[in-house]
Order: C-alpha cells, then structure tokens, then sequence
C-alpha cells in the first residue's frame, strides 16, 4: 500500500536548486546534450523525476512536493520578460505575432482530430480527445484539470482527471527534448545565424565569454530586483482589477504588462538613470528563475499516471509529436521567414504545443545561448501563449466537447 510523503516550499526549491546544479554538471560533462541543445534544468529536471518514480515503484512512496516557491519563480521571469519588451520591438513583432497566432490555432484544431481519432481507435468517446489534444498538450495540466469534469459529464468517461494529468506530464517531458534537436537541424543545416548577433540576450548570459559577465554586479543585481518587484506588485494591483472586471487570468500576465509599462516609462522618466532593460543582470536573474521553476516541474512529475493509459497514451502522443515536428519545420518555419529567429521560435513552439510555455522558453534560451540572440522571439511567443491560447482553446474543446 502507497504512502504519500510530503516535502514543504523550502525544501522543495532547495531540491530544485540542487537537481538545476545536477543537470548543469551532466551537461557540462554529455556533449551530446550540449550539442541538441537540452536545457540544463531539464536535464536535471528529468533525472529528478525518473528517481522519484523508483521510489514509487519500489516502496509505493509518492512524493508531493509544495510548488509555492515554483510558482513565485514564474511570475518573476515573466516580469523580467516585460522589463526586456521594447515598444520598437513589440511593433516590430506585430507581423510575427499574428501569423504565430493563426499557426497556433491550427495546432489546437489538429491536436484535438488527432486526439478524437486516437481516442475513437482505442475505445474512449471521441469527445475525450481533447484531454489527448490541446486540452492537455498547449493547455497543459491546468487546463486538462479545469475540462476532465465536463469531459466526464457528457462521456460518462471514468478517470478523465487522470487521463488529463497524464497526457499533460507526457507531453511536458517530449516538449522539453524536441526543441533543441529541431533547432540544431534548422539553424546548423541552413547555416543560420543572427540578424543582429551583438543584440543583449534577453534570458541568460552567453555560453562563450565575454565582457557582458563584468558588468554583473551587486548594484546591477539589486536594482534588477527592485525593478522586478516594482513590476510585480503593480501586476498583483492590475490582477485584482482585471478579477473585479470579471475577468480571469494568470498572475503572470498583468505582472508581464506592468513589466511592459514599466521598462518602457522607465527611460522616458528616468534617461539618465543606470539601465535595467537587457543587462546582463536581468538576463542571468530570468535565467536563474525559469530554470529554477522547470527543475522544480519536472521533478514533481507524476509519471506513474503515464502508466496505467498503456499502449494507447504510447500511439497518440507519437503521433502528436510527429505532427508537432513536422509542423514546425515545414509549415511553421517557413511561414515565419525561414531565417535564424523563425529557427528560434521554432524550438520554442515545439515545446509550447507539446507543454507548456516555461518549457518553450527554457528551450529558445538554450539555442539563443549557443547561437546568438533573437530578442523578438521572446516577446511575440509569450504574447501568443498568455493571452491567447486559453481563449482560442477553450472555444475550440467546448465545440468538440458539445458536438
């Protein structure tokens, strides 16, 4: 009989910062991962989660770690993400946007006949294809869990939850390995590189050397931060009002906006004052955060739920991720101007259609640290997943749901 072990908030990002280190050390050391371009922390993250499946399978011990910690991480990085979103680039990224926007629908109509059709195949009503499709896929756990109860109540299906969840957690592990191995064949086979290679990078410093780490320092540190949560509690106040609208979104959007508001206000009130925008301070501080928070993931994976779906979670989801990769090279890729930030964002959509937008980034930031910048990339695809994809998604599966 299973027992559950539960580790509190300070231990959990304690474990996360230590599994990070882990996956740092094994890709420093595995060339091969360095050459697909496999994020540390997924490495880690990974590893992390196959040893706590051990302890499942040999003691029933299930761990439930306390994510508080994780998911603080995720709303500074995509503050940071704000603070970096120059108006220049937001227009530039205009035409981008829109065409990744279309691409992503297509996705969420094509994961969810995939899933229908896989569902259809292996006995489940066809309806329950969305928890195989964009339910679980670009939705990720939270919007599995938030559609299973419908999905049951008009199926009948038992375990929608489950099922779900674990759709949700396959999809998360294939999403953080097929970034990095597509982006290597786009922007090695094509002899691809930067428009603008002397750009700041956005998240991360640099994998060469260079000046950049010199000027991280404790002030820049410190003023990063006291930016970072000036973004933040101006996103809490926006959160509260867009909630009183009646509307709801994840506490990572408005922080996202007040960061956008706040980056660009900045220079206009303050021209003189050091900057905060692309440093390499605010890079490495994105870094530290998004890496901390898909370690943190990634090790609380469940992946014994992935278990009892057997052969049939097995066939849909390879299918799935043949149609994700293929999507992306050939269709994507090339609608997107078949250049070096179309490659970027190429690794960034194969984690983002198969997980979740953490996954997307953790994987654009490992390209970007080996190739060379592409600031756009990181502000039109995070636009995309925050303030579209619920949207889009749950017209589409509340269709397919009620048909």
């Amino acid at each position: 009989m299973g027992f559950i072990v539960e580790i509190p908030g300070f231990l959990t990002a304690t474990l996360g910062f230590a599994v990070y280190l882990m996956g740092a050390e094994i890709n420093a050391r595995a060339e091969v991962l360095r050459r697909f371009n496999i994020p540390e922390p997924v490495t880690g993250g990974l590893l992390a989660s196959l040893v706590v499946l051990t302890l499942y399978l040999l003691f029933g011990m299930e761990l439930e770690f306390d994510l508080t910690a994780r998911d603080f991480l995720l709303v500074l990085f995509f503050a940071g993400i704000g603070l970096n979103a120059r108006l220049s680039d937001l227009i530039a990224g205009g035409k981008p946007l829109v065409l990744l926007l279309i691409l992503t629908l297509l996705t969420i109509v094509a994961q969810n006949l995939i899933g229908a059709a896989g569902a259809a195949a292996f006995g489940y009503p066809a309806q329950s294809g969305v928890l195989f499709g964009s339910a679980a896929l670009i939705g990720g756990h939270g919007t599995a869990i938030a559609w299973a109860p419908e999905v049951a109540q008009v199926t009948g299906l038992e375990g929608a939850t489950e099922l779900g969840v674990a759709v949700a957690t396959l999809g998360l592990v294939l999403a953080a390995l097929v970034g990095g191995p597509i982006a290597r064949l786009l922007i090695e086979g094509r002899d691809l590189s930067p428009n603008r290679p002397d750009e700041e990078h956005t998240i991360g410093v640099p994998d060469e050397p260079s000046d950049a780490a010199a000027k991280i320092d404790h002030l820049t540190l410190m003023r990063v931060l006291l930016y970072l949560n000036m973004a933040i509690i101006a996103g809490y106040a926006l959160s509260e009002a867009i909630l009183a609208a009646g509307l709801k979104l994840p506490l990572f959007v408005p922080c996202l906006i007040m960061g956008i508001v706040i980056g660009n206000l900045r220079p206009l009130l303050a021209p003189r004052a050091a900057p905060v925008s692309r440093t390499p301070s605010l890079a490495l501080i994105s870094e530290f955060a998004l890496g901390a928070f898909l370690a943190m993931s990634l090790m609380s994976l469940q992946l014994w739920t992935i278990a009892d779906l057997g052969l049939s979670i097995v066939v849909i989801m390879t299918a799935q991720t043949l149609f994700a990769v293929a999507f992306v090279i050939w269709v994507l890729f090339p609608v997107m101007g078949a250049n070096y930030r179309a490659a970027v964002l190429a690794a960034g959509f194969g984690g983002f259609a198969l997980g979740a937008t953490p996954t997307a980034i953790a994987n654009m930031t490992a390209v970007t640290k080996r190739y060379g910048p592409s600031p756009i990339a990181f502000i039109v695809l995070p636009l995309v997943s925050a303030f579209f994809v619920d949207i889009a998604n749950a017209i589409v599966i509340q269709t397919i749901v009620n048909f």
